[in-house]
């Protein structure tokens, strides 16, 4: 079997999904969300947060960012974001095309923003000539496989809310961020829940709305929209419908949820990526001519390669340069990528280098 490392995205959805979807009553049952299978997964994402929140499946994740955004910015105000977020670079203009706003970049190579850096956007407010700041946006894990440690976190989520400004998580990799705090943690010799450890990422750092990402992490397709400042979700039905969100057999969605959340499998899918990418990682600093350009902290590595081994290793791993001018490649390992599909990978690396 054939595996990439062209991105997450490229895996199958897990066994287990697909047999909790094919589990499904095969009864007729309410749309667009008011049956019983999304209700109970609704409700089992809460309770993974810990609190009351609003839960909302949608279809993708561009949809959960785009429509999210709407709920927390209008056509006149501006969210900041780290230049290379995925609303900036790789949702087709969809964040400012539908919502109307404004994306304001940070050039930040790491992927991370930093609270100093809300500082140069604060001064234009009331300036009637220019989008108002209204939102910070956040990608965790980063686009560069980075994680927003939950100290770090807390600050940059306690910088915005002195300055007015709310928080939107962008979770695609929310899993893989939760499973790097959780082994980091039990490292240090602190036996933390996966519960716990979700939630130091999202909700006790004091963020506002989550996109919970799942699809990258064994889902066929579906993500959820979470509010936690739950003074944002008021329009949020009417956004979602609007946005192309509202999806009538919801309850594909929320099943595949529920088992994604029973067993913690989705931190097991999590952890097993993480692990294969430091797998990954450890290996490839070890060959000349191979450099690891960023820390590997999720399941994304990002490595320099010797120019005559790009080709040779794309036409056999599939993979994308993330940066072509400097040979950066950007391998992404998933939940079901094999030990033996890594060191494959390694040993060709290693065969090239001579």
């Amino acid at each position: 079997m054939k595996q990439l490392f062209a991105s997450d995205n490229a895996s199958p959805a897990h066994p287990e999904i697909l047999k909790a979807l094919a589990a499904l009553p095969a009864d007729h049952a309410i749309s667009y969300g008011d049956d019983a299978t999304s209700a109970a997964a609704a409700e089992g994402i809460a309770g993974l947060f810990g609190v009351d929140a609003g839960v909302y499946f949608v279809y993708n994740g561009t949809g959960a960012n785009v429509s999210a955004l709407r709920a927390m910015a209008r056509s006149w105000e501006a969210v900041i974001c780290a230049e290379m977020a995925h609303i900036n670079e790789d949702e087709g203009g969809a964040p400012e095309a539908i919502g109307g706003f404004k994306l304001l970049g940070v050039p930040r190579p790491d992927g991370r923003l930093r609270p100093e850096d809300l500082e140069p956007f604060l001064g234009r407010r009331g300036f009637e000539h220019t989008n108002q700041p209204a939102v910070v946006s956040l990608t965790q894990a980063t686009e560069v496989g980075t994680i927003y440690w939950p100290e770090d976190l807390r600050r940059l989520v306690a910088a915005a809310h002195d300055a007015g400004l709310t928080v939107h998580v962008d979770g695609a990799r929310i899993a893989n961020a939760a499973a790097a705090v959780l082994e980091r943690a039990r490292a240090a010799g602190d036996e933390m829940t996966p519960a716990a450890a979700m939630r130091a990422v999202t909700v006790d750092a004091g963020i506002d709305v989550l996109s919970f990402g799942a699809t990258k992490n064994g889902l066929l397709f579906g993500e959820a929209v979470v509010f936690f400042n739950r003074d944002l979700e008021s329009p949020y039905r009417f956004l979602r419908k609007q946005t192309t969100q509202l999806h009538s057999k919801m309850r594909y969605i929320g099943g595949q949820f529920l088992r994604y959340l029973d067993d913690d499998l989705w931190l097991g899918n999590a952890l097993a990526a993480n692990r294969g990418a430091a797998r990954l990682s450890s290996a490839l600093a070890e060959i000349p001519g191979f450099d690891v350009a960023v820390p590997t902290e999720a399941n994304g590595v990002f490595v320099t390669l010797t120019p005559a081994a790009i080709a040779p290793l794309q036409e056999e791993f599939g993979f994308y340069m993330w940066d072509e001018e400097r040979n950066l490649a950007r391998l992404m390992v998933s939940w079901d990528t094999r030990e033996d599909t890594i060191d494959a990978f390694v040993a060709r690396a290693r065969s090239l280098t001579g």
